[in-house]
């Protein structure tokens, strides 16, 4: 029994009533009403609407053409492929076991990726301002101040880096297309330049090392060169071990032949006498042996450091030859060590470069920065447009804002408020007079039409 009570009344009281209906119905058709009357208007004024479209359409398509033309060139480089850093190397296997991880380990550990270096370097003053000063930004931009440069040299600049890929775009606008692709691989090769200069690497400590080593080497090489060709051309040296055993071999052989003369020269003084021509020729060769014995063997009157143009010889005699065989050790021994320090050098000065060049991160480019053939603003269509739509938005706005001000009554506060507000501005702004007088005028007879309607 009271489920039976309860259940009529929640139906009755969810159900609107035939009164309620009716009511809905009538302001459904008041709007109806309000809205064809609306656009009745709006199709009686078509003619004021199209002109004002017609004019928002030319005024947008002024302003569309006189904007000047802005063309975007792009660069897209490659992630880098090389970790200089264990820290790099850490966050690079720490972001192949889960991302969360990953992420979270570099937050922590306040490690950024080489992508993120790259595009800290790219924005940096270091960067900017060899590109300012090559292209002559700052007069290009009318900046007084190479710092307002360097913020409109930014703002024509996009820099990303795509998170899954790693590929960096760097995208420059500008007014001229050639020089928005110029200053887009400007950026590159100032970023190849500032990477090798930074780079901090043990590969690069080391080849520096190298570098400054191998050309104090360079010199002390060339020093013991310069030593040693003035001591050999001085004193005739070549080598003092084959010229010794040369000049004893030679000495050797001489002896000899002074033996055989000395023993011919007898056997024909047993036969000849002393004026024979076959005893005179045979003494004449003998003395000239001795004579080359001598000059081979030097004079012991003679000094030890006397060079080989001062006794009008090519070569040092065989006495001299110990004598000069310490300082000549020396010098060659010292331009030895050199030549073998510069050798060696110079072969890890490459393998330094070698690693160096694995070690530093390059700038590889996938997409190199073209002349742009389409501007990318302004979107003169759109104006176009946009400007069209506003001025026919606007022009209906009047005509609706103008009949509501006509229907409105005299008496109506606010637009007794709008009217006092009209005269006190046109007091004010007698230029506005003659315009004002006129609003005034279809103000009053308006308010005169509206108090001749039969009031319901």
């Amino acid at each position: 029994m009271t489920k039976e009570t309860i259940q009529p009344e929640r139906v009755i009281t969810d159900q609107p009533t035939g009164e309620e209906i009716y009511v809905q119905e009538l302001e459904n058709e008041l709007t109806r009403h309000e809205l064809a009357k609306k656009f009745r208007l709006l199709w009686l004024n078509r003619s004021f609407l199209f002109r004002a479209a017609l004019a928002g359409l030319v005024c947008a398509t002024v302003i569309a053409f006189l904007i000047p033309k802005r063309f975007v060139s792009t660069t897209r480089l490659m992630p880098p492929d090389s970790q200089s850093s264990s820290s790099l190397a850490l966050v690079s296997a720490l972001s192949g076991q889960s991302g969360l991880l990953g992420g979270l380990a570099g937050n922590l550990l306040g490690i950024q990726s080489t992508g993120d270096l790259f595009i800290g370097v790219l924005r940096s003053r270091s960067v900017e301002d060899p590109v300012i000063n090559r292209f002559g930004l700052q007069k290009a931009y009318g900046a007084r101040l190479e710092e307002s440069a360097r913020q409109d040299l930014e703002e024509n600049t996009a820099i990303t880096e795509d998170r899954k890929s790693g590929i960096i775009t760097v995208s420059v606008t500008d007014h001229d297309p050639k020089r928005a692709a110029a200053i887009a691989g400007a950026y590159v090769d100032e970023l190849n330049i500032m990477i090798t200069q930074l780079s901090t690497s043990s590969a690069h400590r080391e080849r520096v090392f190298l570098e400054e080593r191998l050309s104090a080497v360079k010199q002390d090489l060339e020093t013991a060169e310069t030593n040693f060709s003035q001591f050999a051309s001085k004193n005739g040296t070549i080598d003092i071990t084959e010229q010794g055993k040369a000049m004893v071999e030679a000495g050797a052989t001489l002896e000899g032949e002074l033996i055989a003369a000395q023993s011919e020269l007898e056997g024909l003084k047993q036969v000849y006498t002393d004026s024979n021509v076959r005893v005179r020729a045979a003494e004449a060769r003998i003395a000239e042996l001795r004579r080359q014995l001598q000059k081979l063997g030097g004079t012991t009157s003679a000094p030890p450091n006397e060079d080989a143009a001062t006794t009008g010889t090519f070569y040092p005699s065989l006495r001299q030859l110990p004598i000069l065989g310490v300082p000549y050790a020396d010098l060659y021994r010292r331009l030895k060590v050199e030549e073998a320090i510069y050798e060696t050098l110079t072969k890890e000065y490459e393998l330094a470069k070698v690693e160096e060049a694995k070690e530093t991160p390059t700038v590889k480019i996938l997409d190199p920065p073209e002349v742009p053939q389409r501007k990318s603003y302004p979107p003169r269509l759109l104006l176009m447009i946009l400007g069209t739509l506003l001025a026919a938005g606007l022009a209906m706005f009047w005509v609706l804002g103008k009949a509501r001000w006509q229907a409105a009554a005299a008496d109506d506060p606010g637009k007794q408020l709008a009217q006092e507000i009209f005269r006190t501005v046109r007091a004010r702004i007698p230029w506005a007079s003659s315009n004002g007088a006129h609003v005034s005028a279809g103000a009053h007879d308006a308010s005169n039409r509206n108090d001749d309607r039969p009031r319901m």
